[in-house]
């Protein structure tokens, strides 16, 4: 018997080799959203390629995603998260 395996939702962290930003985004299919990004079919990050993926966390409920990914995004979110990285970014 094989149990029922949840569906997961991804935020994740890009960063644009060419401006050195980074980019945070939500996404149920990781593998395929990084790949859209890569081949320049996203909008926000389309002129910021090569983009490399940093970071990601992964979550069972899309509103816990959701809700990670717009703190992510304010400003206390994104020195959280500097400070998190540190160290992996800069060596």
């Amino acid at each position: 018997m094989n149990p029922v395996r949840p569906f997961m939702c991804y935020v994740y962290i890009l960063k644009s080799e060419k401006d050195e930003n980074l980019y945070t985004g939500f996404s149920f299919d990781l593998k395929k959203r990084v790949q859209e990004h890569r081949r320049g079919l996203v909008t926000s990050t389309k002129f910021r390629r090569p983009l490399s993926l940093i970071y990601y966390e992964a979550y069972t409920h899309k509103e816990d995603a959701v809700r990670r990914e717009r703190y992510l995004k304010t400003g206390m979110g994104k020195r959280d998260l500097r400070k998190r990285l540190r160290g992996g970014l800069t060596g």
